[in-house]
Protein backbone atom coordinates (compact mmCIF):
# COMPACT_ATOMS: atom_id res chain seq x y z
CA UNK A 1 0.00 0.00 0.00
CA UNK A 2 1.45 3.33 -1.15
CA UNK A 3 2.64 5.51 1.74
CA UNK A 4 1.72 9.37 1.90
CA UNK A 5 4.48 11.90 3.30
CA UNK A 6 3.77 15.51 4.23
CA UNK A 7 7.08 17.40 4.69
CA UNK A 8 7.81 20.96 6.25
CA UNK A 9 10.37 23.10 6.72
CA UNK A 10 10.43 25.35 9.88
CA UNK A 11 12.89 28.14 11.53
CA UNK A 12 15.56 30.01 9.95
CA UNK A 13 16.43 28.87 6.61
CA UNK A 14 19.78 27.16 6.38
CA UNK A 15 22.08 25.65 3.35
CA UNK A 16 21.27 21.56 2.97
CA UNK A 17 17.30 22.05 3.39
CA UNK A 18 17.07 21.49 -0.44
CA UNK A 19 19.55 18.33 -0.44
CA UNK A 20 17.20 16.82 2.32
CA UNK A 21 14.04 17.49 0.65
CA UNK A 22 15.75 15.99 -2.38
CA UNK A 23 17.17 13.15 -0.42
CA UNK A 24 13.73 12.17 1.31
CA UNK A 25 11.46 12.82 -2.13
CA UNK A 26 13.56 10.66 -4.23
CA UNK A 27 14.21 8.01 -1.85
CA UNK A 28 10.48 7.94 -1.47
CA UNK A 29 9.30 7.96 -4.79
CA UNK A 30 11.78 5.70 -6.87
CA UNK A 31 13.27 3.30 -4.17
CA UNK A 32 9.58 3.33 -1.42
CA UNK A 33 6.72 4.03 -3.68
CA UNK A 34 5.45 6.80 -1.56
CA UNK A 35 3.56 10.18 -2.47
CA UNK A 36 5.05 13.24 -1.14
CA UNK A 37 3.58 16.95 -1.11
CA UNK A 38 5.27 19.85 0.99
CA UNK A 39 3.58 22.21 2.77
CA UNK A 40 5.05 26.01 2.00
CA UNK A 41 6.40 28.13 4.58
CA UNK A 42 6.52 25.75 7.80
CA UNK A 43 3.66 25.69 10.07
CA UNK A 44 2.01 28.24 8.36
CA UNK A 45 1.46 26.36 5.47
CA UNK A 46 -0.03 22.94 6.89
CA UNK A 47 -2.78 25.44 9.11
CA UNK A 48 -3.20 27.32 5.58
CA UNK A 49 -3.24 24.01 3.65
CA UNK A 50 -0.38 25.43 0.96
CA UNK A 51 0.95 22.57 -0.88
CA UNK A 52 3.68 21.44 -3.25
CA UNK A 53 3.06 18.08 -4.86
CA UNK A 54 7.13 17.17 -4.59
CA UNK A 55 7.77 14.78 -7.63
CA UNK A 56 10.59 13.99 -9.61
CA UNK A 57 10.55 16.98 -12.06
CA UNK A 58 10.17 19.03 -8.59
CA UNK A 59 13.06 17.82 -6.84
CA UNK A 60 15.42 17.91 -9.60
CA UNK A 61 18.29 20.45 -10.05
CA UNK A 62 17.95 21.40 -6.07
CA UNK A 63 20.47 19.65 -4.22
CA UNK A 64 23.21 22.34 -5.05
CA UNK A 65 20.76 25.40 -4.02
CA UNK A 66 20.33 27.34 -0.58
CA UNK A 67 17.66 28.29 0.99
CA UNK A 68 14.15 26.09 0.32
CA UNK A 69 12.07 25.37 -2.66
CA UNK A 70 8.83 24.87 0.36
CA UNK A 71 10.15 28.34 1.99
CA UNK A 72 10.14 28.69 5.58
CA UNK A 73 8.70 30.58 8.99
CA UNK A 74 8.75 30.73 12.27
CA UNK A 75 5.27 30.40 13.03
CA UNK A 76 4.25 27.69 15.78
CA UNK A 77 1.18 25.53 15.19
CA UNK A 78 0.35 26.74 19.12
CA UNK A 79 0.88 30.68 18.80
CA UNK A 80 -0.66 31.61 15.04
CA UNK A 81 -0.74 35.28 14.47
CA UNK A 82 -4.12 35.34 12.39
CA UNK A 83 -5.23 38.56 11.54
CA UNK A 84 -4.73 40.82 15.17
CA UNK A 85 -4.70 37.91 17.10
CA UNK A 86 -2.73 35.09 18.16
CA UNK A 87 -4.73 31.50 18.20
CA UNK A 88 -3.89 27.86 18.97
CA UNK A 89 -3.98 26.31 15.10
CA UNK A 90 -3.16 23.02 16.32
CA UNK A 91 -6.45 21.32 15.55
CA UNK A 92 -6.28 22.91 12.28
CA UNK A 93 -2.73 21.62 11.57
CA UNK A 94 -4.39 17.95 12.53
CA UNK A 95 -7.69 18.67 10.66
CA UNK A 96 -5.58 19.27 7.57
CA UNK A 97 -3.19 16.72 8.25
CA UNK A 98 -5.87 14.20 7.83
CA UNK A 99 -7.54 15.83 4.68
CA UNK A 100 -4.16 14.85 3.00
CA UNK A 101 -4.71 11.81 4.21
CA UNK A 102 -0.82 11.62 5.45
CA UNK A 103 0.54 8.45 6.73
CA UNK A 104 3.48 10.78 8.54
CA UNK A 105 4.38 14.25 8.49
CA UNK A 106 7.72 14.93 7.83
CA UNK A 107 9.41 18.09 10.06
CA UNK A 108 12.68 19.61 8.94
CA UNK A 109 13.84 22.12 11.40
CA UNK A 110 16.06 23.16 14.37
CA UNK A 111 15.59 23.14 18.28
CA UNK A 112 11.87 25.44 17.94
CA UNK A 113 11.02 23.11 15.42
CA UNK A 114 11.06 19.98 17.62
CA UNK A 115 9.13 21.05 20.01
CA UNK A 116 6.29 22.08 17.31
CA UNK A 117 6.65 18.66 15.49
CA UNK A 118 6.51 16.45 19.37
CA UNK A 119 3.42 18.99 20.14
CA UNK A 120 1.74 17.16 17.27
CA UNK A 121 3.25 14.03 18.06
CA UNK A 122 0.99 14.42 21.30
CA UNK A 123 -1.88 15.26 19.11
CA UNK A 124 -1.62 11.82 17.70
CA UNK A 125 0.07 12.85 14.21
CA UNK A 126 2.35 9.75 13.62
CA UNK A 127 6.19 12.31 12.87
CA UNK A 128 9.39 12.17 11.95
CA UNK A 129 11.85 15.11 12.28
CA UNK A 130 15.15 16.06 10.58
CA UNK A 131 17.85 18.05 12.37
CA UNK A 132 18.28 21.42 10.41
CA UNK A 133 20.11 24.52 12.00
CA UNK A 134 23.58 25.90 11.49
CA UNK A 135 23.77 26.41 15.03
CA UNK A 136 24.20 22.57 15.95
CA UNK A 137 22.48 23.29 18.86
CA UNK A 138 19.76 20.04 18.32
CA UNK A 139 20.35 17.83 21.15
CA UNK A 140 20.93 13.84 20.25
CA UNK A 141 22.78 14.09 17.36
CA UNK A 142 26.39 14.46 16.61
CA UNK A 143 25.66 17.35 13.99
CA UNK A 144 23.21 19.40 12.18
CA UNK A 145 23.20 20.08 8.43
CA UNK A 146 23.78 23.40 7.67
CA UNK A 147 26.61 24.10 10.10
CA UNK A 148 29.51 22.73 8.00
CA UNK A 149 28.59 25.42 5.15
CA UNK A 150 27.62 28.25 7.94
CA UNK A 151 31.36 27.30 9.45
CA UNK A 152 33.37 27.56 6.39
CA UNK A 153 31.34 31.06 6.20
CA UNK A 154 32.31 32.47 9.45
CA UNK A 155 36.14 30.72 9.24
CA UNK A 156 36.81 32.53 5.79
CA UNK A 157 35.21 36.40 7.02
CA UNK A 158 37.89 35.70 10.29
CA UNK A 159 40.40 34.68 7.62
CA UNK A 160 39.61 37.60 5.58
CA UNK A 161 39.53 40.04 8.62
CA UNK A 162 43.20 39.48 9.60
CA UNK A 163 44.73 41.27 6.97
CA UNK A 164 42.80 44.42 7.62
CA UNK A 165 43.34 44.21 11.82
CA UNK A 166 47.01 43.48 10.57
CA UNK A 167 47.09 46.81 8.40
CA UNK A 168 45.53 49.02 11.06
CA UNK A 169 46.93 47.21 14.01
CA UNK A 170 43.09 46.79 15.58
CA UNK A 171 41.01 44.42 17.60
CA UNK A 172 38.49 43.45 15.25
CA UNK A 173 35.05 41.68 16.82
CA UNK A 174 33.68 39.25 14.27
CA UNK A 175 29.67 38.58 15.49
CA UNK A 176 28.60 34.85 14.53
CA UNK A 177 25.42 33.20 15.08
CA UNK A 178 24.62 30.38 16.87
CA UNK A 179 21.49 31.90 19.06
CA UNK A 180 22.18 30.34 22.69
CA UNK A 181 25.00 28.19 21.92
CA UNK A 182 28.87 28.62 20.97
CA UNK A 183 29.10 25.94 18.62
CA UNK A 184 29.75 28.03 15.39
CA UNK A 185 31.70 30.47 17.38
CA UNK A 186 34.53 28.53 19.02
CA UNK A 187 34.35 26.44 15.56
CA UNK A 188 34.95 29.56 13.66
CA UNK A 189 37.03 30.84 15.95
CA UNK A 190 39.69 28.08 16.06
CA UNK A 191 40.21 27.51 12.60
CA UNK A 192 40.26 30.63 12.01
CA UNK A 193 42.75 31.53 14.26
CA UNK A 194 41.15 34.16 16.51
CA UNK A 195 42.69 35.52 19.41
CA UNK A 196 39.78 35.77 21.49
CA UNK A 197 36.47 33.30 21.75
CA UNK A 198 33.66 34.20 23.10
CA UNK A 199 30.55 31.85 23.85
CA UNK A 200 27.20 31.78 25.47
CA UNK A 201 28.41 28.75 27.88
CA UNK A 202 31.46 30.83 29.05
CA UNK A 203 30.75 34.04 30.45
CA UNK A 204 33.25 36.74 29.88
CA UNK A 205 35.05 39.03 31.98
CA UNK A 206 35.57 42.05 30.40
CA UNK A 207 38.92 42.90 31.94
CA UNK A 208 40.18 39.25 31.22
CA UNK A 209 39.41 40.10 27.44
CA UNK A 210 41.18 43.49 27.69
CA UNK A 211 44.41 42.30 29.40
CA UNK A 212 44.60 39.71 26.58
CA UNK A 213 44.54 42.56 23.79
CA UNK A 214 46.87 44.28 25.61
CA UNK A 215 49.89 41.73 26.08
CA UNK A 216 49.30 41.02 22.58
CA UNK A 217 49.83 44.40 21.51
CA UNK A 218 53.18 44.57 23.96
CA UNK A 219 54.51 41.29 22.52
CA UNK A 220 54.79 43.14 19.19
CA UNK A 221 51.53 41.65 17.94
CA UNK A 222 49.68 44.78 17.18
CA UNK A 223 46.13 43.33 16.54
CA UNK A 224 43.26 41.07 17.84
CA UNK A 225 40.99 38.98 16.39
CA UNK A 226 38.25 38.35 18.86
CA UNK A 227 35.29 35.29 17.59
CA UNK A 228 31.86 36.61 19.74
CA UNK A 229 28.74 34.41 19.48
CA UNK A 230 25.54 36.67 19.61
CA UNK A 231 24.95 34.75 22.85
CA UNK A 232 27.75 35.53 24.49
CA UNK A 233 27.09 37.22 27.97
CA UNK A 234 29.54 39.06 30.43
CA UNK A 235 29.74 37.40 34.18
CA UNK A 236 27.42 40.08 35.56
CA UNK A 237 24.23 39.59 32.59
CA UNK A 238 24.59 36.16 32.88
CA UNK A 239 24.40 36.65 36.65
CA UNK A 240 21.73 38.71 36.42
CA UNK A 241 19.77 36.59 33.61
CA UNK A 242 20.44 33.42 35.99
CA UNK A 243 18.91 34.77 38.72
CA UNK A 244 16.18 35.65 36.85
CA UNK A 245 15.25 32.23 35.09
CA UNK A 246 15.58 31.10 38.77
CA UNK A 247 12.73 33.53 39.77
CA UNK A 248 10.52 32.19 37.17
CA UNK A 249 10.98 28.72 38.22
CA UNK A 250 10.38 29.45 42.13
CA UNK A 251 7.54 31.95 41.18
CA UNK A 252 3.65 31.55 41.59
CA UNK A 253 1.34 31.08 38.66
CA UNK A 254 0.76 34.94 39.41
CA UNK A 255 4.25 35.85 39.48
CA UNK A 256 5.28 33.60 36.56
CA UNK A 257 4.25 36.80 34.15
CA UNK A 258 6.06 39.16 35.58
CA UNK A 259 9.84 36.97 36.24
CA UNK A 260 8.93 36.22 32.05
CA UNK A 261 8.56 40.30 31.64
CA UNK A 262 11.92 40.70 33.24
CA UNK A 263 13.37 37.98 31.03
CA UNK A 264 12.21 39.31 27.81
CA UNK A 265 13.64 42.81 29.39
CA UNK A 266 17.02 41.58 29.74
CA UNK A 267 16.92 39.51 26.47
CA UNK A 268 16.29 42.80 24.45
CA UNK A 269 19.13 44.92 26.24
CA UNK A 270 21.65 42.12 25.13
CA UNK A 271 20.32 43.29 21.26
CA UNK A 272 23.82 45.49 20.47
CA UNK A 273 25.74 43.75 23.41
CA UNK A 274 28.99 42.88 20.50
CA UNK A 275 28.92 46.69 19.76
CA UNK A 276 29.07 47.50 23.77
CA UNK A 277 31.88 45.68 23.70
CA UNK A 278 34.13 47.28 21.16
CA UNK A 279 32.95 50.59 22.53
CA UNK A 280 34.33 49.70 26.22
CA UNK A 281 37.45 47.77 24.96
CA UNK A 282 38.64 50.72 22.71
CA UNK A 283 38.50 52.55 26.62
CA UNK A 284 39.94 50.23 28.51
CA UNK A 285 42.75 49.28 25.77
CA UNK A 286 43.32 52.35 24.00
CA UNK A 287 43.49 50.06 20.87
CA UNK A 288 40.49 51.24 17.70
CA UNK A 289 38.09 48.75 18.25
CA UNK A 290 35.69 47.60 14.67
CA UNK A 291 32.85 45.23 14.66
CA UNK A 292 31.78 43.08 11.59
CA UNK A 293 28.52 41.31 11.96
CA UNK A 294 27.75 38.35 9.97
CA UNK A 295 24.16 38.03 10.13
CA UNK A 296 22.28 36.09 7.72
CA UNK A 297 25.61 35.77 5.16
CA UNK A 298 25.97 32.50 7.00
CA UNK A 299 23.03 31.41 6.31
CA UNK A 300 23.42 31.97 2.56
CA UNK A 301 24.78 30.26 -0.44
CA UNK A 302 25.74 26.72 -1.51
CA UNK A 303 25.58 23.87 0.52
CA UNK A 304 28.94 22.66 1.29
CA UNK A 305 29.70 19.18 0.49
CA UNK A 306 29.38 18.04 3.84
CA UNK A 307 25.84 19.30 4.74
CA UNK A 308 24.76 18.04 1.03
CA UNK A 309 26.08 14.43 2.03
CA UNK A 310 24.34 14.68 5.46
CA UNK A 311 21.25 16.27 4.65
CA UNK A 312 20.81 13.25 1.39
CA UNK A 313 22.05 10.32 4.08
CA UNK A 314 19.41 11.84 7.06
CA UNK A 315 16.84 12.33 4.20
CA UNK A 316 17.03 9.05 2.64
CA UNK A 317 17.12 7.25 5.89
CA UNK A 318 13.94 8.90 6.98
CA UNK A 319 11.85 6.85 4.63
CA UNK A 320 13.64 3.82 5.15
CA UNK A 321 12.30 4.66 8.69
CA UNK A 322 8.96 5.46 7.40
CA UNK A 323 8.81 2.54 5.52
CA UNK A 324 9.33 0.62 8.70
CA UNK A 325 6.51 2.37 10.73
CA UNK A 326 8.76 3.85 12.77
CA UNK A 327 7.13 7.52 13.76
CA UNK A 328 7.40 10.19 16.60
CA UNK A 329 11.17 10.04 16.41
CA UNK A 330 14.47 12.65 15.08
CA UNK A 331 16.68 10.99 12.66
CA UNK A 332 19.89 11.87 14.12
CA UNK A 333 23.23 11.49 12.85
CA UNK A 334 25.71 9.08 14.52
CA UNK A 335 29.09 8.81 13.22
CA UNK A 336 28.71 7.51 9.18
CA UNK A 337 25.29 6.18 10.62
CA UNK A 338 21.75 7.33 11.81
CA UNK A 339 19.75 6.77 14.88
CA UNK A 340 15.91 7.06 15.53
CA UNK A 341 15.40 9.63 18.92
CA UNK A 342 12.76 9.67 20.33
CA UNK A 343 10.86 13.02 20.01
CA UNK A 344 9.30 13.26 23.50
CA UNK A 345 13.88 12.67 24.58
CA UNK A 346 14.92 15.63 22.72
CA UNK A 347 11.68 18.38 22.59
CA UNK A 348 12.95 21.26 24.46
CA UNK A 349 16.51 20.68 25.25
CA UNK A 350 19.53 22.28 23.72
CA UNK A 351 23.04 20.79 22.71
CA UNK A 352 25.75 23.15 24.57
CA UNK A 353 28.91 23.08 24.33
CA UNK A 354 30.72 20.98 26.84
CA UNK A 355 33.15 22.48 29.09
CA UNK A 356 35.61 19.56 28.17
CA UNK A 357 35.02 19.63 24.56
CA UNK A 358 38.25 19.15 22.63
CA UNK A 359 38.05 22.17 21.06
CA UNK A 360 37.53 24.03 23.80
CA UNK A 361 40.90 22.04 24.84
CA UNK A 362 42.39 22.75 21.55
CA UNK A 363 41.75 26.45 21.79
CA UNK A 364 43.02 26.53 25.06
CA UNK A 365 46.47 25.24 24.31
CA UNK A 366 46.81 27.30 21.53
CA UNK A 367 46.76 30.11 24.20
CA UNK A 368 43.77 31.31 22.87
CA UNK A 369 41.88 33.38 25.64
CA UNK A 370 38.27 32.50 26.46
CA UNK A 371 37.41 35.39 28.54
CA UNK A 372 37.46 33.76 31.46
Amino acid sequence: MTKYIGVLTAGGDSPGLNAALRGLGKSAIGYHNMSVIGFRDGFRGLVENRTLPLENATLSGILTLGGTILGTSRDKPDLMPVGSKVLDMTEVCVDNYRKHHLDVLVCIGGAGTLKNAYLLHKQGLNIVALPKTIDNDVWGTDVTFGFDTALGIATEAIDRLHSTAQAHHRIIIVEVMGHNTGWLALGAGVAGGADIILIPEIPYDINIVAEAAVRRWREGKRFSIIAVAEGAMSREDAAILQKAEERKKQAKKEEKEAAKAAIAELEAKHIGNTMRLAAELETMTGLESRVTILGHLQRGGTPSAADRLLATRLGTECTALIDKGVYGVLVAARGEGSKAIPLEQVAGKLKRVPLDHPWLESARRVGTCMGD
